[in-house]
């Protein structure tokens, strides 16, 4: 279902024309703040959620091109995040900002959508480049995980994570792609600090393993 469709039929008239770029026509209103928004949706004026759709879209439309490639399921997530958002509105408390509590239900739903779309693909060199490669030989020998070449880094690094659990690829793609803190992965994750670290481990583990499963299939 198109996200303007889903959310006209949660009860927001008129319909909001949303396309997977993250981009709506503009349209003149005078500026609202999130909380005078989130106030009058809360005293029944549905058609003012579509200021906040508007604001945060590319940013969640950001966030879960991170965990789907496929631009159709990253439509789905961001659908459900704003569906959710709009359902449990109620329970925001205005303790931090609204992009905050936003964020937070985004990077549940993306951990909720791997959990129900968990992929193993095949662990191959195949589809590397001999630059690639050999990064990727450099990550397997390291204990700190990720040598400074950003922009190998990030596109090599997207693919390996693929190939990883939903809660590996969850907090790497947290603590690295996007360069949180643990703290914030714990404020994001609603997992204690301690656990944060834990998993952490576990995924850098998990990520060498499977690239040493990697090279051990080359030299085969």
């Amino acid at each position: 279902m198109p996200l303007n469709l889903a959310l006209a039929v949660a009860g927001l008239r008129p319909k909001i024309d949303v396309n997977a770029s993250g981009q709506t026509p503009s349209q003149p209103e005078a500026e609202s703040s999130d909380a005078e928004l989130i106030e009058a949706v809360r005293s029944g004026s549905v058609s003012s959620f579509e200021p906040l759709i508007r604001k945060y879209q590319p940013r969640v439309f950001a966030t879960a091109r991170r965990y789907a490639r496929r631009e159709g399921e990253v439509e789905d997530i961001v659908q459900e995040v704003f569906l959710k958002a709009f359902q449990k509105l109620h329970t925001f408390r205005g303790q931090a900002p609204f992009e905050h509590w936003l964020m937070r239900l985004t990077v549940r739903t993306c951990f909720d959508f791997l959990r129900a779309h968990r992929r193993r693909p095949e662990i191959s060199f195949s589809d590397y480049s001999e630059p690639e490669t050999d990064w990727l030989q450099q990550l397997a020998s390291r204990d700190d995980p990720f040598p400074d070449d950003a922009a190998m880094a990030r596109e090599v690094v997207q693919r390996v994570f693929e190939k990883l659990s939903p809660r590996s690829r969850l907090v790497l793609t947290l603590l690295e792609l996007e360069d949180r803190t643990v703290k914030e992965v714990a404020e994001l994750t609603g997992w204690s600090v301690s656990l944060v670290k834990v998993q952490a481990f576990r995924a850098r583990a998990e990520m060498r393993k499977c690239l040493e499963q990697m090279l051990r299939r080359r030299e085969l």
